[in-house]
């Protein structure tokens, strides 16, 4: 069973506002990752807020997902990631973790991940853009410890460099996977204004 893990407790400290609210195709940008996720086939669904979580939970209303807090506001993204994985319900055998900020992720290629995993064999699915490696990565749960205890220095990338003979790369076609939205050029970039 793969759920996904969907990262939203940054403070968007670049953007100057909460990023994860800004309005991309009428919806909060968090809203819109979070029902791309929800289009897929995973098994359930877990948000990690931090700051401003009050206001990311209230722009998810409605939606069935569980949500995690992370405490540690100064911490790097995998702080996030611990927190999501610690979170998931015991049947997930697999999390695909999502970045909240990645307007150009579709359902599709979320779906693209989630099928290649079993098929592929492997403990860890990056998708590729012209043989660059994007988000969001879907990484099998006999991982979960080694991710709690290590990486601190360099995250999830840590993962990918101590196992590569495990990671399977899906070459996709959209280069949404390699953005995300941290300034308000990148936000201006995608036709709004922050």
């Amino acid at each position: 069973m793969i759920c996904a893990v969907v990262l939203a407790a940054g403070r968007s400290q670049r953007m100057g506002t909460q990023k994860l609210l800004l309005p991309v195709g009428g919806q909060p940008l968090i809203a819109r990752i979070v029902d791309q996720v929800l289009a897929s086939s995973v098994a359930g669904v877990v948000v990690v807020t931090g700051a401003d979580r009050e206001r990311i939970t209230a722009a998810l209303a409605g939606r069935s997902v569980m949500f995690a807090v992370n405490h540690d506001l100064q911490g790097e993204m995998l702080t996030s990631v611990r927190c999501g994985l610690a979170a998931l319900p015991p049947p997930c055998t697999a999390a695909l973790i999502v970045l909240g900020d990645q307007p150009g992720v579709t359902a599709e290629v979320l779906e693209r991940l989630l099928q290649a995993f079993p098929a592929a064999g492997r403990g860890i699915v990056v998708p590729t853009v012209q043989g660059r490696r994007g988000h969001p990565l879907l990484v099998a749960l006999h991982y979960r410890d080694e991710i709690l205890t290590q990486y601190d220095a360099v995250g999830l990338r840590g993962l990918l460099q101590a196992h590569p003979e495990d990671v399977f790369e899906v070459e996709v076609d959209t280069p949404g996977i390699l953005a995300d939205l941290d300034t308000p050029q990148d936000f201006q970039r995608l036709g709004g204004s922050a």
